[in-house]
């Protein structure tokens, strides 16, 4: 036991001297190049530690996982919603429906403030807040049936401050799912390769979900290793569809990929869960996971250079081309899903508490997925602070600040301070394979640069091309998984909602029910996405600029619910683990909503904004980025709807907080009055590890054990 302790201690030592040191590097550099590895160093013993000491505390000190308490999946299974997965399967699953469009283009767009603010927040705010939300959640929402973020804050917060709850998360939810649409979209038009590969997921997980089902229940490893074999069939093949006479087949309009992506979500959201969604979620990790960890190793091995200030002077000016604002409070918002996302509040309360095996197991699958997206989001970071400062610019601003030829790009980002040459913007986009790289703006492009600038330093210039184009493909890939969980997502929020109305509802496994609430949820989105794609103002397009703010709002009400069953379930003491992000989350998402609304700078404020542009129309005049008159009166439109709509938002919020600080003092006051809604002990039957690798106490339980460990 003592050779074990001090094995131990000098182990976790080392870890944190790992950690220590590429902080220490990062923090104290004036001047002096400093290399990449060393914002990975930082990132992974951060994780480590926080999982290792702060996760465990959480899960076995203040929620007291019990491994002797039925899930949901166990006593409700029925094998269309309710089912128990296996760990491995399941954790794919919750990681793939969380990572979405934010940690990858969010971090991208963060650069703009430099390299510093970004990676403070990435890995300090999910270790204290991301990370921890996201398992809270999961806990109390597996102890209550896998109710919905919304139904758990009518019942434990109650009808005023749950009803403002659930309209709030049912909203942003919509939003949230037709921004991800939206970015897949962008990813695949007019991409043969992507569209094929991603295509072919939806077979392979089929086989796999089937092959676990019918043919070899419980065989995850076989059942991963012929779906990791198959993907990557399926990703060489796509290339050589891209290069053959079949490209045409798979070169697909906007329109039409809106047709086919709302068409996957409806049957991907009514299909039972085992089908296709978790299996193909967990096909889709191994991809995602595989590319972050080679892009790790790449930077270990190629040492790339920070070449983006560690703080830019936007940082404090507030007047970026990427996006207006200074770093409070927008470079929080606009990280958003890297470090602390509401969406992944939906998630952990929707489709992962109904097929959980064990309550020990919320501890890797809710901290331990969030410490991988974040993982995402620093490789993001690092991918677009090694590109060259002057391309990152004339990749991220909007061609109404840099023109559209290399020359006017080269004089405008060379007078905000970064020089680059016309002949050098034309190179990085010839080196891609693309016309131009200017203004390719929404974060995603500037990704592939980094990503193929990283693989190409390992595996030769000449593959810079191929490099760019599996990025685009794998983004696309990425943003995916969390748009078919969402749906499924948004379809069990509108049961909990129509089941206060019509009782049926409450059974989401209710058939009429699912198929119902499925396409009345993709209707919404898809609508939106519809619109969006057909019109460059309108639709989704309209309310992309409140996606961030409105994601970091939905992670207050999830904190807030989470914090009001700590104080009611008797943990109070223990209450500031929820209670300090939301502080935080608060005051910054509250103060960017503010600002939004009523701030001076046309760029920055919405009704200011609104106002300018009423007043060119007034004078006939016609102001990027519009290009004809209708386009401004689109644009008064826009900006009127933004702000309405994040003031309510923000408004709702307030009353959510609000309600729950009252629950709170009256549970304080009169616990007798107090009443939870978690469901009745029943003892488990089944026996499955807490974490990924079983201990030696599991094992010989697992030898002992008669009862099977269902699938």
């Amino acid at each position: 036991m003592r050779t074990a302790n001090v094995r131990t201690i000098v182990i976790w030592t080392l870890v944190a001297l790992v950690g220590a040191v590429g902080w220490s590097v990062l923090a104290l550099a004036r001047g002096e190049d400093v290399s990449a590895a060393w914002m990975v160093a930082a990132a992974l013993g951060s994780y480590a530690i926080g999982y290792r000491f702060y996760s465990k505390f959480i899960a076995y000190k203040v929620l007291k996982v019990d491994a002797t308490r039925a899930t949901p999946a166990e006593r409700l299974d029925n094998g269309i919603d309710f089912h128990p997965t296996d760990r491995r399967v399941l954790l794919g699953h919750h990681f793939a429906a969380i990572a979405g469009a934010g940690p990858l283009v969010g971090p991208v767009l963060a650069a703009q403030m430099g390299y510093l603010p970004g990676t403070v927040w990435i890995i300090a705010g999910v270790i204290f807040a991301g990370a921890v939300q996201d398992m809270v959640v999961l806990f109390f929402s597996t102890r209550r049936d896998g109710r919905s973020l919304g139904q758990m804050a009518r019942e434990e917060i109650g009808p005023f401050g749950g009803a403002a709850a659930l309209i709030a998360a049912f909203a942003i939810m919509i939003i949230l799912l037709g921004v991800l649409a939206l970015v897949i979209v962008n990813a695949l038009a007019a991409s043969p390769w992507g569209t094929f590969s991603i295509a072919m997921t939806v077979p392979i997980a089929l086989l796999m979900g089937f092959y676990l089902r019918v043919l070899r229940p419980g065989r995850v490893a076989e059942v991963s290793l012929i779906g990791v074999g198959l993907l990557l069939l399926a990703l060489v093949a796509g290339r050589w569809v891209a290069e053959s006479s079949w490209a045409g087949a798979f070169t697909l309009a906007p329109s039409t990929l809106v047709v086919w992506l709302v068409a996957y979500g409806f049957i991907a959201s009514i299909l039972p869960v085992w089908m296709l969604l978790a299996p193909r979620d967990y096909l889709s990790t191994f991809m995602k996971i595989g590319t972050i960890a080679l892009l790790a190793l790449g930077v270990v091995i190629a040492l790339p250079t920070l070449r983006m200030d560690p703080v830019t002077d936007f940082a404090s000016r507030g007047d970026g081309p990427v996006f207006a604002g200074s770093l409070f409070p927008f470079v929080f918002i606009t990280i958003a899903c890297g470090a602390l996302s509401g969406f992944h509040s939906l998630i952990s309360s929707g489709t992962t508490p109904k097929m959980i095996q064990k309550e020990t197991q919320v501890r890797m699958i809710g901290y331990g997925s969030m410490l991988m997206e974040s993982s995402v989001a620093i490789m993001a970071l690092v991918a677009a602070s090694i590109i060259d400062p002057g391309l990152y610019f004339a990749m991220n601003a909007p061609a109404g600040a840099i023109g559209t030829t290399v020359e006017n790009a080269s004089q405008v980002v060379t007078g905000w301070g970064y020089s680059i040459s016309p002949a050098e913007l034309a190179q990085a986009a010839k080196n891609v394979e693309e016309a131009t790289l200017l203004s390719r703006t929404g974060g995603a492009p500037t990704l592939a640069v980094g990503v193929s600038e990283i693989f190409s330093k390992v595996t030769g210039g000449s593959l810079r091309a191929f490099w760019y184009h599996f990025a685009i493909m794998f983004e696309a890939l990425f943003i995916l998984t969390a748009l078919d969980a969402g749906t499924r997502v948004g379809r069990f929020m509108l049961q909990d909602m129509l089941g206060n109305v019509y009782r049926p509802f409450k059974n989401i496994s209710w058939k009429p029910g699912l198929v119902l609430t499925s396409a009345i949820v993709c209707a919404l989105w898809g609508y939106f996405l519809w619109v969006g794609v057909n019109e460059p103002l309108g639709g989704i397009n309209q309310l992309f600029p409140i996606f961030g703010i409105s994601n970091q709002l939905l992670a207050a009400v999830a904190l807030a619910v989470c914090t009001t069953l700590l104080v009611k379930s008797g943990r109070l003491k223990w209450a500031w683990i929820t209670g300090i992000p939301l502080v935080w989350d608060a005051t910054v998402t509250l103060t960017a909503s503010f600002q939004k609304v009523f701030s001076s700078d046309p760029k920055v404020g919405f009704f200011k904004q609104r106002s300018v542009f009423q007043d060119a129309i007034d004078d006939g005049k016609v102001l990027p980025p519009a290009k004809s008159m209708d386009d401004m009166h689109t644009v008064v439109t826009n900006s009127t709807v933004d702000g309405v709509l994040t003031a309510v938002l923000a408004l709702l919020i307030v009353v959510v907080i609000a309600d729950a600080l009252r629950v709170c003092v009256r549970h304080l006051r009169r616990p007798a009055l107090s009443t939870l809604s978690e469901a009745p002990y029943v003892e488990s039957k089944i026996l499955a590890p807490a974490g990924l690798i079983p201990t030696r106490k599991e094992r010989e339980e697992a030898r002992d054990a008669v009862t099977p460990t269902g699938v």
